[in-house]
């Protein structure tokens, strides 16, 4: 331990400890615009200076050890008036348009320059020229607004292992640009959205699409049906002032009602379904001689990554669609016949906590329905502002139920949600029907937990199935790489683009830590645990469905709406 005074107060931290680190442990803020909790310290932006005793210049907080006897200032003038230099200069080349930007109100900027009290900035205004890109259906970049943190770089390259965005030119001319050239298109993005929660600003965000929502609700013509994901109920609450989870669903059903939604369904319908689709096909590929290991296919940031990285690898992907396409192709098929609603005037919209899912919405594939299967999708702070928007206030709202047919759900389900949620859910039902034995434990403890990377092997009466589970990029291509050395010993791979799995998604509320997305872990396995039905097969709705629809998994009907395939894309920069 090293013993230490900051601003007055005597403490002992542990070895090795930063100034940053030392001060929370007394409950100093210092502030911060580059650091990251989850990255490594870049110690560039400056904006954590700070005084030690006995040295002439300040010392930056985020890099700077503690040593023994250290005497800090934290907040004396000295300090106070660096930082506030620091931050007009960083404005003093940064758009002054807070009103205009999606990230107004939420801003790591805005709020230290209203914390350091800046109104009038001595220094010069100068705007670089530079365009926005809107090239993608899910990110759009702001480059005038970027603060050369470089934390969209290091969630890129070093989370994700993904290469879309890189360093250009040097000191004032410095540039944060999608490699490759061009546009973010152009790059090997996969349109996670990591980088718009790695961003303190507006420099990079979700397409929004919120104003084509509302103009489908005014259309007396349109019926507006809706899907919300399994992620999205824990963490709204934290857009609407609530605690991680605490937002009941039948309140946030009753809320999407008083917005103008015709219908509200839920994508756990369709996740349930999922895993009979993707269950057969594991055994069927397990009996058959089919290509293994089997990779899971809900994730459209790991589609997409395995499409530019590892497109020698596509034939080991699960040809399921996502549950939300599977819901898209089903509500203007099944759900329209069951209803009398013509296809042609639902409007499909999906409630997602990922900003990959809006490309994927309009990937040409999926329009198995003879329509785009989904119209828009809105991501879990779009829905945010869309409450506050519309004025809803849940404290008022009388519960209201899901509508039926498409809403029923399983604790299978719910668990979608979580990095090993998937394997769990699938495992709980495969269990079952190799067996033919009822699974008196549904908790896969080893598939649980904030690990990059679990696996186990499972006993399915005799015969012995190999899992493996990884959630980030970084991870899932040391999986990949394993498999194309031939070298892996899975059956059944899950992979999750985002860290923490969906829970975690570029469209969550903004989270620079990954406590928050262990909290909202912790919160679905919860939900799981309180439903009475925790077993996908047992979904009396999905029962139904292939009674009177599909008729089996992997039938002619489900090869036609539930499954697809992917292709390879020339995109490979990292």
């Amino acid at each position: 331990m090293i013993n230490i005074t900051i601003d007055g107060i005597k403490t002992s931290v542990p070895e090795g400890s930063t100034i940053l680190q030392a001060a929370a442990t007394v409950g100093i803020n210092i502030p911060t615009l580059c650091y990251h909790p989850d990255q490594a310290v870049k110690a560039n932006c400056r904006v954590c200076v700070c005084e030690v005793e006995g040295n002439r210049l300040l010392q930056a907080a985020c890099s700077q050890p503690v040593a023994e006897g250290m005497n800090i200032k934290t907040r004396s003038p000295k300090v106070i008036e660096a930082r506030k230099t620091i931050l007009e200069l960083i404005l003093s080349h940064h758009p002054q348009d807070c009103l205009n930007c999606i990230r107004n109100g939420n801003c790591e900027l805005q709020d230290l320059a209203a914390e350091y009290i800046i109104r009038d900035n001595p220094f010069e205004l100068k705007i670089r020229d530079l365009e926005k890109d809107f090239s993608t259906p899910s990110l759009f970049r702001d480059p005038a607004k970027c603060i050369l943190c470089r934390r969209c770089v290091d969630a890129c390259n070093v989370i994700q292992t993904v290469g879309a965005l890189g360093l250009e030119k040097r000191g004032c001319e410095a540039m944060v640009v999608p490699t490759l050239g061009g546009s973010l298109l152009d790059s090997p993005c996969v349109m996670c959205g990591q980088c718009i929660h790695a961003c303190p600003v507006g420099a990079i965000g979700e397409v929004e699409n919120i104003d084509e929502l509302l103009a489908a609700i005014a259309d007396p013509d349109v019926v507006v049906v809706t899907q919300i994901a399994p992620a999205v109920r824990l963490a709204l609450g934290e857009e609407i002032g609530m605690e991680t989870g605490e937002l009941p669903m039948d309140v946030f059903v009753a809320g999407l009602r008083q917005v103008g939604f015709d219908y509200v369904l839920h994508t756990n319908f369709t996740a349930d379904l999922t895993i009979l689709e993707e269950g057969n096909e594991l055994l069927k590929r397990l009996t058959t001689g089919g290509t293994l290991p089997m990779f899971t296919s809900c994730s459209p940031g790991w589609i997409n990554f395995c499409e530019s990285f590892y497109p020698d690898l596509l034939d080991n992907l699960s040809t399921c669609k996502s549950p939300q396409q599977m819901f898209g192709s089903l509500v203007k098929t099944y759900w329209a016949d069951k209803m009398g609603i013509p296809a042609k005037k639902i409007f499909s919209v999906s409630i997602m906590p990922c900003t990959a899912k809006k490309y994927e919405a309009s990937r040409p594939e999926m329009n198995s329905s003879g329509y785009r299967d989904v119209d828009i999708v809105l991501t879990t702070r779009e829905v945010g502002k869309l409450l506050r928007l519309t004025g809803i206030d849940f404290k008022r709202l009388a519960p209201s139920p899901f509508d039926s047919w498409m809403g029923a759900y399983t604790g299978a389900a719910v668990i979608f949600g979580a990095t090993g949620g998937v394997m769990e859910a699938a495992l709980r039902t495969v269990y079952e029907v190799v067996t033919k034995k009822e699974l008196e434990d549904v908790n896969f403890q080893f598939a649980r937990g904030f690990e990059g990377i679990k696996e186990a092997e499972i006993d399915l009466d005799g015969t012995k199935v190999k899992v493996a589970i990884a959630h980030s990029l970084a991870n899932a291509r040391k999986l990949m790489d394993q498999v194309r050395a031939g070298e892996s010993p899975y059956h059944f791979i899950e992979i999750m683009a985002c860290p923490g799995g969906c829970i975690g998604g570029g469209g969550q509320p903004i989270t620079k830590a990954n406590a928050k997305r262990i909290e909202r872990i912790k919160a679905i396995y919860e939900e799981d645990q309180a439903l009475a039905m925790r077993k996908s097969h047992l979904n009396p709705e999905v029962k139904v469905l292939y009674d009177e629809f599909l008729h089996e998994p992997l039938g002619h009907k489900s090869h036609e709406l539930l499954h697809t395939h992917y292709h390879a894309k020339d995109k490979k920069a990292f």
